[in-house]
């Protein structure tokens, strides 16, 4: 067996490689969008593991791409990457796929133990009869290694957190920036902890304070704003004690027992963390009326896109937006736009009919049938189209980022069809149009499109926000729609939801 030298105040010890476990499972789950998310979202996207698992992403700005560079560092440590599995945010996660993710890394855990354990979660997992997976999948974990082995994770920054997920980690840390644009700087931290606790350092003490209300997360961008005040008090107490203070915008439209904006601070002792991230809960509180959230109409909106300075101007569609759970299949942007007087984009209907309708007609091909309200009609009916194929792709394209820059998306085949000044892209896979590589794939050159109606909401900022003259944001309904007191939840209670 091979073993380290290790120094630590001032004794020296040996200590055996650490073989390191990683596991991942990212997914935000929309309460109410009316299909689960099953088998085919998480092969389309990530179920994934092995040594190739992490390799394929290593150079990404993501939290197996900052895993293989922190183990590139480290030839001594071993990693063992167990099941990585993500999906598109969506409709509640099957169950069999969830047990199915617990089942091979806890089985693979008891199997060989390690002698430390990464994560890489959202924080927003609910399956269909679990609301509070991240908290399940946790225990399940902490139970399968006992309590001497330690545990980091990482988070998105939209997660409901549970105050006992802190007695279950031995350190964690969550994405700073929205857009995300820093998912491998926080794994990274997480790595690092787990680093400390492995080589014998001061153990650290975690805190989770919630703020009992719900909040949309239009204000909660790190360049500005409420959010981005707090984000600075939280840097600023990063200082003796305090190894890592983290921020949680939560997810409004999980219905999560846990649901809600929060804080969680890592500290060297008990009270540190405790003191800390209560007040950075009350930092979050303290801003509440300027989360509040007003957006006009989608005939105000379009006024008000038409009349922005020259060039690109974005019209987003939040209530349908696939990273907040959005089906992309809502038909209010097209009802809309069916006659638009400027040359418009519309990003992205998800309709594999409407695309294999496309494919048989061929390139130039005339095409006639309803898009959108296929999954549901709850959101208004399906909108007659009449036009012709423009382009057909396979719909494999590279991210530019900085969002996730670097990865693969595979959208499935595509297509783009155009009705006069209308061009509308359709997709067999549901993956959110935030990245110029989606419209490069798509032929469509955007300096030379007016309008870009696009499901999208904050991360479309990222890349996007930059190329355009102004981005304009419409109250539709949808599944992630802006009035919360309508939707039925079951498991958040009422006073919570109460308008800001």
């Amino acid at each position: 067996m091979a073993y380290d030298y290790a120094c630590r105040e001032g004794r020296a010890s040996f200590r055996a490689m650490p073989k390191i476990a990683i596991a991942r499972l990212w997914f935000e789950g929309n309460s109410f969008t009316p299909t689960p998310t099953g088998w085919d979202a998480f092969r389309g996207r990530e179920w994934a593991s092995g040594a190739e698992a992490m390799a394929a992403q290593a150079g990404t700005a993501t939290e197996l791409g900052a895993a293989a560079a922190w183990f590139a560092a480290r030839p001594s440590w071993t990693p063992r990457v167990l099941r990585c599995a993500a999906a598109q945010p969506g409709g509640k996660m099957a169950d069999d796929v969830f047990e199915t993710w617990i089942a091979e890394v806890t089985g693979a855990l008891r199997a060989t133990p390690p002698t430390g354990v990464y994560l890489s979660l959202h924080g927003a997992c609910i399956t269909e009869s679990d609301p509070a997976a991240d908290l399940t999948l946790l225990r399940a974990v902490r139970d399968a290694v006992g309590p001497a082995v330690p545990i980091t994770a990482s988070f998105d920054m939209h997660a409901n957190m549970a105050p006992e997920i802190a007695t279950l980690l031995n350190g964690a840390s969550a994405y700073r920036t929205y857009p995300h644009v820093d998912m491998d700087a926080a794994a990274t931290r997480a790595l690092d902890m787990l680093e400390s606790a492995v080589l014998g350092g001061a153990p650290l003490f975690g805190a989770i304070a919630k703020l009992p209300r719900v909040l949309h997360s239009f204000h909660m961008r790190d360049a500005c704003g409420p959010m981005a005040e707090v984000w600075a008090e939280a840097a600023a107490f990063e200082v003796g004690p305090i190894r890592d203070a983290s921020l949680f915008g939560g997810f409004a439209w999980g219905d999560s027992p846990y649901a809600g904006p929060g804080a969680m601070v890592w500290a060297t002792t008990p009270p540190a963390a405790e003191v800390t991230a209560a007040r950075l809960a009350r930092a979050i509180a303290d801003r509440l009326p300027r989360f509040a959230v007003s957006l006009p109409g989608p005939e105000a909106a379009l006024a008000i896109a038409l009349a922005s300075p020259p060039g690109l101007v974005a019209l987003l569609d939040p209530a349908d937006n696939p990273l907040s759970g959005g089906i992309a299949d809502t038909p209010g942007l097209l009802r809309l736009l069916r006659d638009p007087p400027v040359e418009t984009v519309l990003a992205f209907l998800h309709d594999p009919a409407a695309v294999a309708a496309a494919v048989a007609a061929g390139v130039g091909g005339d095409i006639t049938r309803p898009l959108g309200a296929q999954v549901t009609t709850a959101f208004g009916p399906a909108v007659p189209f009449a036009g012709v194929v423009e382009r057909l792709t396979d719909g494999r394209f590279v991210n530019t980022g900085p969002m996730e820059r670097g990865t693969v998306v595979e959208l499935g085949p595509t297509a783009v069809l155009r009705s006069g000044r209308l061009r509308v892209i359709v997709t067999s896979r549901k993956e959110a149009a935030v990245d110029p590589g989606f419209f490069a794939l798509h032929g469509i050159d955007l300096a030379q499109v007016r309008l870009l109606a696009d499901k999208g909401k904050n991360h479309f900022r990222a890349a996007m926000a930059p190329l355009c003259a102004a981005v304009v944001e419409a109250d539709f309904p949808g599944p992630a729609s802006l009035d919360l007191t309508a939707l039925p939840f079951r498991h958040v209670p009422a006073d919570w939801r109460r308008p800001v």
